[in-house]
């Protein structure tokens, strides 16, 4: 079913544009999927679309495509809209005619099943979506089993979290919850946790991690909370040789996820 959209103003326009802000995803139970690449990532994971915003003009890539012979296998309406509503839903400068509403996905961490040998992020009060969504994107290329936010300061389906991330946040295992309850569920599963901290009393690539691991990562200006102090913790830290006493959360992600999987091919 398709229908067109020729105001800025018209009520579903309004209510998508809402979707950036948190309060409103939480309220509608609904999320905003900015992208091609994103919107066939979140329908391949079966995310349910509801409707999907279309400006035939911009759609110019394959991926484009492919979401528009996607969407009647979904069920979504496809709301046809001019240039000028696409640029009032859209963000950024990549503009690609598509943009789907889908119904928010609620992971919980029960739900998440982890591989013989698992290699798992946390991720601890993280404030900027970018970062999340960077993270993301490095915790889907070195292969992590799943992605736990804890004690968000942005949420998981933020839509720059979500752009950042290139859709893999559809494609691994994912939720948020709180530390102690992140904390409680890694120690119930024997999983060794390493905790990135810049005053950790061990360098990063001297940890072993062909075991089942977890990787903490904290809060872009605070760092890791005391929680993460436990006996069973272990704090690592990467080397730092100029004047800055760290580098930004996802850099830190890409190095640590990395050495873990170099570690695990090499055997």
């Amino acid at each position: 079913m398709s229908t067109t959209i020729t105001s800025p103003q018209n009520p579903r326009v309004k209510a998508a544009v809402r979707l950036r802000e948190r309060r409103h995803r939480e309220k509608q139970g609904r999320i905003l999927i900015d992208g091609a690449r994103e919107l066939l990532r979140a329908i391949e994971a079966g995310v349910r679309l509801i409707e999907v915003f279309v400006c035939r003009r911009l759609c110019e890539s394959d991926d484009a495509w492919r979401v528009l012979a996607a969407i009647s296998d979904c069920g979504a309406e496809v709301l046809d809209v001019p240039e000028p509503v696409f640029a009032k839903l859209a963000f950024g400068d990549r503009a690609e005619g598509v943009l789907g509403v889908a119904e928010m996905p609620r992971p919980t961490l029960d739900a998440i099943t982890l591989t013989e040998n698992p290699l798992v992020a946390v991720l601890e009060r993280i404030e900027k979506p970018g970062n999340l969504g960077a993270v993301l994107r490095s915790a889907d290329g070195a292969g992590l089993s799943a992605l736990i936010l804890a004690d968000g300061r942005t949420d998981l389906y933020n839509p720059n979290a979500i752009r950042a991330s290139l859709g893999t946040l559809f494609t691994m295992p994912v939720c948020s919850t709180t530390g102690d309850e992140a904390l409680a569920w890694l120690r119930a599963r024997n999983v060794q946790i390493v905790a990135a901290r810049v005053d950790g009393d061990v360098p990063y690539a001297r940890i072993d991690y062909r075991r089942p691991t977890a990787i903490v990562l904290g809060n872009e200006a605070e760092g890791l909370s005391d929680l993460w102090r436990a006996p069973d913790v272990t704090a690592v830290h990467l080397p730092m040789l100029g004047a800055a006493d760290s580098l930004n959360v996802s850099a830190t992600a890409a190095v640590l996820f990395y050495e873990a999987l170099r570690q695990r091919q090499a055997g």
